[in-house]
């Protein structure tokens, strides 16, 4: 591995900001949230926007948004990943039976990224997004991911002391985190219950390659007023077979 290249990294930084927010940004803005000298903002947020990385924003003078540029890669990447694809046409699949909302997910670093998303049918439902990312242990594909870790791969991705609190049912414990992933692992099905959101449960179960590695998850997610154990066990069955399916479409075949 060679080393790494500060400007690159900056550049790729400022890049980042933009995901968050309502994805527009000044200059200055820029500078206070990376704690950059201001020359060397501008100096990249001008070579970015020369490259179509970054589009000035034409009714907000001195505010720029992403660029052409960013759609072209990630439309690259998206059709290269038949995972966010295929994700999408099983968590359809899954919606249109139990009538909730249903998400596929991936692990990056201690954050999940819903990668895929069928909103419920239902007029009280849950309110997310296809790209949101959320900390790993507050969500079911977050545990269900988690658990399917290597012991030396899960320490290194979880952050020392106490874990992030998204409700106050969040588990902020590692050592109990540990011990609700071991469950996970012997269950096969991950379930939150109002962790990353006061008024929703979760259910979620593996999604597999074609080399048994687990490299998603599908959830059902469902508001209290629609939870209840029986409803859990019936949405967990019905996580397990949608996540069966996928895997299916990614080339796995047999048990893990």
């Amino acid at each position: 591995m060679g080393r790494r290249v500060p400007a690159v990294s900056r550049a790729l930084d400022i890049l980042e900001l933009f995901l968050d927010g309502d994805g527009t940004l000044s200059a200055p803005e820029i500078t206070r949230k990376l704690q950059l000298p201001r020359t060397t903002v501008h100096e990249l947020v001008t070579t970015l926007a020369a490259r179509s990385y970054l589009v000035p924003v034409q009714e907000q003078p001195g505010r720029f948004r992403l660029g052409v540029r960013t759609y072209q890669l990630g439309s690259r990447y998206a059709e290269q990943l038949d995972l966010a694809a295929e994700g999408q046409q099983v968590a359809r699949s899954v919606a249109e039976t139990c009538g909730e909302t249903v998400h596929v997910a991936v692990l990056e670093e201690a954050d999940v990224i819903y990668i895929a998303k069928v909103d419920s049918t239902h007029a009280v439902r849950m309110v997310s997004a296809a790209g949101r990312r959320l900390p790993a242990h507050c969500t079911a594909v977050g545990k269900m991911l988690l658990a399917s870790l290597p012991r030396e791969e899960l320490d290194e991705r979880l952050p020392e002391g106490e874990l992030p609190r998204m409700t106050p049912n969040s588990i902020t414990s590692p050592s109990a985190l540990r011990e609700v992933l071991a469950e996970v692992r012997t269950s096969g099905v991950a379930s939150e219950q109002r962790e990353s959101n006061p008024d929703v449960s979760c259910v979620a179960a593996p999604v597999r390659d074609r080399a048994g590695r687990v490299v998603a998850a599908l959830s059902v997610s469902v508001p209290m007023i629609r939870w209840s154990a029986d409803r859990q066990r019936e949405l967990a069955e019905l996580a397990v077979k949608g996540a069966g399916e996928l895997s299916e479409r990614l080339g796995h075949h047999g048990r893990s």
